[in-house]
């Protein structure tokens, strides 16, 4: 029997696992979004939906849905009416440069122009903020799992949800709102940086830092900061990424541990880009004795906990200045223990780990890691991880005439089978 594919990968990525969760969900979500304490999806209407015939939901149920999975209608397989605007605005996705352009603009479509009604005063519930943190943790586990371009349009239409609602707003829950709004354009211009879309990545960072400076929150602010510093790391700009961080510690007094934390580690990235050990030292030292200050009932900017983090952390910066034997015996440690949830980054490690085998003159093991590595990257389409695969190619070129050669060419080979 045909179903409608769109809504069931939906469901299941929310980790909705039967039809009578779906319906539970998208109830409550409605419920915060429409003010409406009765509304209600029942377990047979949901069902309907996930046929091949779903029809196009009513207004209230539309913006059920939306509030539910953070896309519309058209995006979850329903079938617009004839005349419908919907069919005008999303000619969908008809080839891979199409799709491209379609992530890249998220940006402008969460955005939007602002008419006169949606400045108009409501009520809206307070529940909805802790509702939206609750979805940001569910964004987070989905990247490490599935890489950034499956995500990125829930999230920029859900910041588009939560801008709607923070202008209608008033009093505590506009503030608590915006701040929920910069957490979410901050997820959203990661995303666009791990899928490689450079200007879209900077625009949200800007659209982050314009909200978080409404609010004048020092710690949302610096924040704000330390993601654009990893953007310049990311680009290889050590110096200006040793600046925004420097900026934002400048009043260090003012932050709280976790974001000081942040700034500190991402200026360290900065430090080994220009070759300076001892300033990569001693930041994640401080860092590390920090962490354990950090509220963990924050939920966004990441606590960094885990036993691995600042390990990760040093491995790559020695990497980056050539410190490949120390950076391999760290490695070693934490790809023997890393955590299946973590299945994007475990593909990241493994390539630098395969770097530094490289650069140590043991390139079987290298082309071992490269394979494990090489399949997740096809899988996740994480821009940045294919990158570490190309500086394992380049690192191992002085292998290319021998038989190893060709069995990197074949471990790297699902990146060419893979979609872009």
């Amino acid at each position: 029997m045909r179903t409608n594919d769109r809504l069931r990968a939906a469901r299941l990525d929310r980790g909705w696992l039967s039809q009578e969760k779906a319906a539970e969900e998208i109830s409550t979500a409605g419920r915060l979004a429409l003010g409406d304490p009765y509304f209600t999806v029942s377990v047979r209407t949901y069902r309907r939906w996930e046929s091949d015939r779903p029809g196009w939901p009513r207004p209230d149920t539309a913006a059920a849905l939306r509030a539910a999975f953070g896309l519309g209608p058209e995006h979850l397989g329903f079938t617009p009416p004839p005349g419908h605007p919907t069919r005008l605005r999303h000619a969908e996705e008809g080839s891979s440069m199409e799709r491209r352009s379609f992530l890249a603009a998220g940006s402008v479509a969460a955005l939007g122009m602002v008419s006169p009604a949606d400045l108009r005063p409501r009520d809206i519930d307070p529940a909805l903020v802790g509702y939206f943190y609750q979805q940001l943790g569910g964004h987070y586990a989905a990247d490490m799992m599935l890489g950034p371009r499956d995500l990125i349009g829930t999230v920029t239409e859900q910041y588009r949800l939560i801008s709607d609602l923070t202008r209608a707003a008033g009093g505590t829950v506009r503030e608590e709102l915006i701040q929920v709004g910069v957490t979410y354009a901050a997820l959203a211009g990661w995303l666009h940086q791990d899928a490689g879309l450079w200007d879209s990545t900077a625009y949200w960072h800007g659209i982050a830092q314009m909200d978080a400076q409404m609010l004048g929150n020092a710690d949302l602010t610096a924040y704000i900061l330390s993601n654009m510093a990893r953007l310049r790391s990311d680009l290889g700009d050590g110096r200006a990424a040793v600046d925004l961080c420097g900026q934002g510690l400048s009043e260090r007094h003012r932050l709280s541990p976790r974001i000081r934390v942040n700034l500190m580690h991402q200026q360290a990235h900065g430090h080994s880009l220009l070759g300076e050990r001892t300033a990569v030292d001693r930041l994640l030292d401080e860092a590390s004795a920090v962490v354990d200050a950090a509220d963990p009932a924050v939920p966004w900017g990441g606590v960094h906990h885990n036993a691995y983090f600042f390990e990760v952390q040093r491995a790559t910066c020695y990497g980056r200045m050539g410190l490949h034997e120390e950076a391999l015996c760290i490695w070693d440690r934490i790809n023997a223990d890393m955590p299946p949830a973590a299945r994007r980054d475990t593909g990241v490690y493994l390539a630098r780990q395969a770097a530094a085998y490289a650069a140590t003159g043991e390139p079987e093991h290298a082309v071992t890691l490269a394979a494990e590595s090489a399949g997740i990257a096809a899988q996740t389409r994480s821009a940045r991880h294919r990158k570490e695969l190309d500086t394992l190619r380049e690192s191992m070129s002085r292998w290319r005439n021998d038989p190893i050669g060709g069995r990197l060419v074949q471990a790297l080979k699902p990146l060419a089978d893979g979609n872009p």
